[in-house]
């Protein structure tokens, strides 16, 4: 039991670290599934998890390796950066003439934004954000509605 115990308080730091990745994650998720879209709440929560997690294996092993010259622990973020560029890709539909799934992939490329911050112990920068994304999934899509209707309205005006 004491093993234990010293090994969460030891690791008390990026255990946190990466809760709170995976929490901020799953709000941002809980607001994508309640409007029926593919990536809910554990995509999210694994996008900003895993991107934390790298972020903590580039810091542990800048203290692991500080004295190997050429080493470089950002180009594991930037990889990320990357990496996600393809699952949201993956997330974008072509149906028609219309684009589907642009905000998913960007709520998931922001998302592994939030999960880097955490990573790095940026709590504040983390959560400041998540509350900027769940703003623009709620709010603006509440403002963009009536927007919506005049466009259609104008559609349906110009095709008469």
């Amino acid at each position: 039991m004491y093993i234990m115990e010293q090994f969460f308080i030891d690791n008390s730091d990026i255990i946190l670290r990466l809760v709170v990745a995976v929490v901020l994650g799953m709000f941002i998720g809980a607001e994508r599934f309640l409007v029926h879209k593919e990536a809910g709440m554990k995509t999210h929560a694994l996008v900003s998890l895993g991107s934390a997690l790298f972020i903590v294996i580039s810091e542990l092993m800048v203290a692991k390796y500080a004295n190997v010259g050429g080493f470089d622990p950002m180009r594991m973020a930037s990889q990320i950066v990357v990496g996600i560029g393809f699952l949201g890709a993956g997330s974008i539909i072509l149906q028609g003439t219309h684009l589907k799934g642009l905000t998913t992939a960007g709520g998931l490329w922001v998302t592994a934004g939030i999960g880097m911050a955490c990573g790095f112990g940026l709590y504040g920068l983390s959560v400041i954000s998540t509350i900027l994304v769940l703003f623009i999934l709620i709010v603006v899509y509440v403002l963009e509605k009536p927007l919506q209707k005049m466009s259609e309205n104008k559609d349906r005006l110009e095709k008469d």
